[in-house]
């Protein structure tokens, strides 16, 4: 055998095994959390980007930092803020005078180029700003004073959004919420893990987590996801949810109709299957099943589905929406 399919065997054998990899080094760090983290590993290995919501102090970035040590991937974090500029994440050029007085502009490159980007309180700062993300996010590349500049691989962008306050804020365009593959929401720990929490931050002992992984690793791990089978079945399955969601369908219920005013489109059914893929692997099984389509009809869904005023009235949130549609879309 050549040392190039060793090598893709290795990978491969790393990939099927990776949660229980990384699980044990996020936890030295990390307590709790277990659908967050999953889900966040779905992204990653997914290749995409993720929406964190949830309150302050639950460890979000903490959480971010932690994978990019274990995955070994360059980590920079923007705090969005009102006065922040697209140049402060992109970059920009500068004049710059050498010893003999030479003038000259000289590229000054913005945090955004990272392997992982903590896109801390989106929703801070206004449109102008957000829209910089825009290109990177779809593109993998930056454009700074006319030249286009592909950005590090892999890149991930995973941003947090507060949801308590909503004073000062700009809500995300849904033209850029769908660039995230999952909305993952994180909630307060039970309190054993809360207490577990204190005890361990509050002492003088700390744990860093090694690194078990490589950046180039990740992106060949990446083309794997993508080669897993998936069932013609399963594929028309998420699109008929899709579909579903959209009150002009025809497979739309009365209560869809009533409920949401613009429902998921064609990237809600790739995210759909390619999030699947990545749990099928994360959970060492050879091929999707439906099972994890159902498991990740929320992180998918509640982004992209904009409900109506009525729906707000009779107290229907998206994720009864969500559970509406899995109710009624058939499996065959």
């Amino acid at each position: 055998m050549s040392d190039a399919a060793d090598t893709e065997k290795d990978l491969f054998t790393k990939l099927i095994g990776a949660k229980q990899i990384l699980l044990p080094e996020i936890q030295k760090v990390v307590i709790g959390q277990a659908e967050v983290i999953d889900q966040l590993l779905i992204t990653i290995f997914s290749g995409s980007h993720c929406l964190i919501m949830g309150p302050p102090g639950l460890a979000k970035t903490l959480l971010v930092n932690t994978l990019a040590m274990v995955l070994g991937l360059d980590f920079r974090r923007i705090q969005f803020t009102p006065d922040l500029m697209p140049s402060d994440i992109i970059g920009t050029e500068i004049l710059e005078e050498n010893a003999d007085g030479q003038r000259s502009l000289a590229r000054k490159l913005g945090p955004i180029f990272s392997n992982l980007v903590l896109a801390d309180e989106i929703n801070r700062t206004p449109p102008k700003t957000q829209a910089a993300l825009l290109e990177a996010m779809q593109e993998k590349q930056v454009t700074l004073a006319g030249d286009t500049l592909s950005l590090p691989s892999p890149f991930f962008v995973l941003a947090t959004q507060n949801p308590i306050e909503m004073e000062g804020t700009y809500p995300l365009p849904e033209a850029q919420l769908d660039r995230f593959l999952l909305n993952t929401i994180i909630d307060y720990l039970p309190e054993e893990d809360e207490v577990s929490v204190v005890q361990r931050t509050t002492g003088s002992a700390h744990q860093i987590p090694d690194t078990v992984f490589q950046a180039s690793e990740l992106v060949a791990c990446q083309k794997f996801v993508r080669d897993v089978p998936v069932a013609e079945d399963l594929v028309r399955y998420a699109v008929r949810l899709v579909t579903a969601s959209r009150p002009k369908s025809e497979k739309a219920t009365a209560d869809i109709q009533q409920w949401v005013r613009w429902g998921a489109g064609t990237r809600a059914s790739q995210s759909l299957i390619l999030a699947a893929k990545a749990r099928a692997v994360l959970d060492n099984r050879p091929c999707v099943d439906y099972e994890d389509i159902a498991a990740l009809a929320k992180p998918v869904l509640r982004h992209r589905i904009l409900t109506t005023y009525r729906a707000e009235a009779e107290a229907i949130t998206v994720e009864q929406v969500i559970e509406h549609l899995l109710e009624n879309t058939s499996i065959a």
